[in-house]
C-alpha cells in the first residue's frame, strides 16, 4: 500500500465530480434514471451501470440519510422468518449473506456471534435447534461455503463462561449462531461511488419534484439542485422509483393511484459503551412484539429494535422516553447488574419501508418486495430488508430493461466487488508492516481497512501529505481529522451532518453525540468545500441544534411529542 503501488479502484466522489454529473444529467438522455439514495437505490444504479446502460442517481438529502442508516446493522436471513416459515425470504437473504462477506465487501461486512439463550430445558433446544440447522443447510444452498460458521449447542455453564454478565437464574442454556453485521451508511456510500467508478452520473442533494410525461408515459423528472438552487429536467428511456418509505409521496407525483401502500414501521437502537457489561458474544431474545438484538459494536454495544407504526415526519424519525424503556426493560431481564439512562451513549430511530396490506401490525406486515411498471417508463420497487439489497436492485432493473429496446446483457453485480474490496485480504494480511512504515498503532490501520478496505492507501497518502491530520477527533478517538477531509474529497459529504452522522458515527457512538468533535470537523471541511467563516459557525450550530433536538425528543412520553420537539432543528437544506 506504498505510495506508486496502489491496489485502489479508486474513482473521488467530491465537489468537482458532483458537478460534472449534474452537468450530464441535463444533456444526457439516460436509459435509466434511478431515484433514491438508499440501499437499493444505490444498488439499481451499480446494477444498471455495469449492464453497459446510461444511468443517472439522485438523492434529496445524502447518500442512506433515510432507512439505509439507521437499521439494526446486520446482514442476516432472519432467524424470526424460519417461525413465519418463510423459507424463501430466508433461503435468498442468507446467499446474499455469504455473497457480501466472502466476495462484494469483505473489507465492511464482518462475521457476528449471537447466542440464543433457552428458558426451557428439552422442547425448546430441540425446537430452536432445528431452526438454526435449517439456517445452516440454507446458508450452503448458493452454491458456495457460507462463510461463516456452523451453531452449537451450550450448556448452562458454557453459556455463563461466555457471558458472565448473563443473569445465571433467566436460563437454563443456549446455542450460538453467527450472521454478520455492516456500517449501513458507510456501505451505501461506497456503494454511490462505485456506481460512480463504473460511469452512472450520481448526485446527492437533488430532490425530484414532478415527472416528464409524455401522454401516459414517464419519460424524465423535474429535478431541483437544492446546494445551488438551480432547477432542471432530466431525461430517460425508464425511471425507477428507490424511495422506500417516501414511495408512496414519490408515487403521488405520478398523478397515478399506487398499485400498494408502503408503511412505516419504527425501530428504535441504543448504543452503549462495551465495558457496560462481559460477554464474547452478541444475544438474541425474543419479545412480546419482535425480537431484540444486543450487537457488538466496535467498543459498544447496538441494542433494538422496536416495531412500531410511525405515521409522523419521515425524515426524522424520532426516539420517544417510552421507546428507550421498553429496549431497557426487556435487555435487563437477562442482565445480572441492570443498564440505565445514564448507560445510554447513542439513541437512532429508523423507519422501515413495510408492504401494506397484510395486516394491521407492522410487525406482520411482509418483509418481501415488489417491483411494477405502475405506469409506462416508471418502475417502483419497494419493501425488502437491507441483506436483498442486491436481488431488489437486479429485479428493479430487469424490469426497467424489458421495456428497453435491444438485447441488454444481465445483472452482472454478484461477480462484482465495491470499490476496496479487491485485495483486502492481502492489505489485512500486512497491517502490521503498514503500521510500522507509517508510525501508528496497528489497531489504528486496522481500523482503517474495516472502513475502506485498500483505499486505505488514500488516507494513509493524506496523512504522509499533512502529518497533523493523524490526530483524533475531539471525543471521538475512534476517527482521524483525515477521514474528514476524505469524506469531502471521495465520498461525497457536503454538511457536516454528512460527516458526523453517517461517513462517520459519531453521532451515536460519541458520550456528547459529537459536540466537541463539530467545530474541528467543520473547519476541515470548509478546507474543501471553500466554506468561509459564516458558513462554518451555521453549520456547527445547525448540528448543534440536532443533537439538543434529539435528546429532548427523547425525553417525551409519545411520538407526537418527540416529533414535534424533533422537527424544531431545522435541516442545513431545507429539503420541502
Amino acid at each position: 500500500m506504498a505510495q506508486g503501488n496502489n491496489v485502489s479502484l479508486s474513482s473521488k466522489l467530491g465537489p468537482e465530480e458532483r458537478a460534472a454529473a449534474i452537468a450530464k444529467l441535463k444533456v444526457k438522455d439516460l436509459d435509466i434514471l434511478v431515484i433514491g439514495g438508499g440501499i437499493v437505490g444505490t444498488g439499481s444504479a451499480l446494477d444498471a451501470v455495469t449492464r453497459g446502460l446510461s444511468v443517472g442517481l439522485v438523492e434529496a438529502r445524502d447518500w442512506a440519510s433515510g432507512t439505509s442508516s439507521r437499521s439494526s446493522k446486520l446482514v442476516h436471513g432472519g432467524i424470526r422468518y424460519l417461525e413465519q416459515l418463510d423459507f424463501g425470504l430466508v433461503r435468498e437473504a442468507l446467499i446474499e449473506r455469504g455473497l457480501l462477506l466472502q466476495r462484494l465487501a469483505p473489507h465492511l461486512v464482518k462475521p457476528v456471534r449471537f447466542l440464543y439463550p433457552l428458558t426451557h430445558r428439552v422442547w425448546e433446544r430441540f425446537y430452536i435447534g432445528a431452526g438454526m440447522a435449517l439456517y445452516d443447510v440454507f446458508s450452503w444452498s448458493g452454491g458456495r461455503p457460507p462463510g461463516v460458521p456452523h451453531h452449537r449447542h451450550l450448556s448452562k455453564t458454557q453459556m455463563l463462561r461466555a457471558i458472565p454478565s448473563i443473569k445465571s437464574s433467566a436460563f437454563t442454556g443456549g446455542l450460538t449462531y453467527y450472521d454478520a453485521q455492516v456500517d449501513d451508511a458507510r456501505y451505501v456510500a461506497v456503494l454511490a461511488r462505485t456506481a460512480s467508478a463504473y460511469g452512472a452520473h450520481v448526485a446527492s442533494r437533488v430532490r425530484v419534484e414532478g415527472f416528464l410525461k409524455v401522454g401516459q408515459r414517464v419519460v424524465g423528472v423535474k429535478a431541483h439542485d437544492l446546494e445551488t438552487g438551480e432547477r432542471f429536467e432530466i431525461k430517460a428511456k425508464q425511471v425507477v422509483n428507490a424511495t422506500g418509505v417516501w414511495t408512496d409521496e414519490t408515487q403521488a407525483m405520478v398523478g397515478e393511484r399506487g398499485q400498494f401502500k408502503v408503511r412505516a414501521s419504527k425501530g428504535i437502537h441504543l448504543v452503549v459503551p462495551r465495558d457496560r457489561f462481559q460477554s464474547k458474544m452478541g444475544v438474541i431474545l425474543r419479545t412480546e412484539k419482535s425480537v431484540l438484538f444486543v450487537i457488538p459494536w466496535g467498543r459498544h454495544w447496538i441494542i433494538g429494535t422496536t416495531d412500531t407504526d410511525w405515521q409522523l415526519d419521515k425524515a426524522h424519525p424520532a426516539a420517544t422516553a417510552a421507546d428507550i424503556d421498553y429496549v431497557l426493560e426487556h435487555v435487563n431481564e437477562i442482565l445480572a447488574v441492570p443498564l440505565t439512562r445514564e448507560d445510554v451513549e447513542g439513541v437512532y430511530a429508523g423507519l422501515r419501508p413495510l408492504l401494506a396490506g397484510e395486516s394491521d401490525q407492522t410487525s406482520k406486515l411482509s418483509r418481501e418486495h415488489i417491483v411494477t411498471h405502475s405506469v409506462p417508463g416508471l418502475v417502483v420497487v419497494a419493501g425488502g430488508k437491507w441483506t436483498t439489497y442486491r436481488v431488489m436492485a437486479k429485479d428493479a432493473i430487469d424490469a426497467a430493461v424489458a421495456a428497453l429496446d435491444g438485447k441488454i446483457a444481465p445483472s452482472a453485480t454478484e461477480n462484482i466487488a465495491l470499490l476496496g474490496a479487491e485485495g483486502y485480504q492481502a492489505a489485512w494480511n500486512k497491517r502490521n508492516k503498514i503500521a510500522r512504515a507509517f508510525g501508528v498503532h496497528r489497531v489504528r490501520i486496522e481500523h482503517l481497512l474495516n472502513r475502506y478496505g485498500v483505499m486505505t492507501d488514500e488516507i494513509l497518502d493524506l496523512l504522509r501529505e499533512r502529518p497533523e491530520l493523524a490526530e483524533p477527533l475531539p471525543g471521538a478517538d475512534d476517527y482521524l481529522e483525515a477521514e474528514v477531509i476524505y469524506a469531502a474529497t471521495h465520498e461525497g459529504a457536503l454538511h457536516l451532518e454528512d460527516v458526523l452522522a453517517r461517513r462517520t458515527r459519531i453521532s451515536i457512538e460519541a458520550w456528547d453525540r459529537g459536540v466537541s468533535a463539530a467545530p474541528v470537523a467543520a473547519r476541515l471541511l470548509g478546507e474543501v468545500l471553500g466554506w468561509d467563516e459564516e458558513r462554518i459557525d451555521r453549520e456547527v450550530q445547525t448540528y448543534l441544534r440536532r443533537v439538543q433536538a434529539e435528546r429532548e425528543s427523547q425525553l417525551q412520553p409519545d411520538d407526537e411529542s418527540a416529533d414535534r420537539i424533533r422537527l424544531e432543528a431545522p435541516d442545513i437544506v431545507a429539503t420541502s
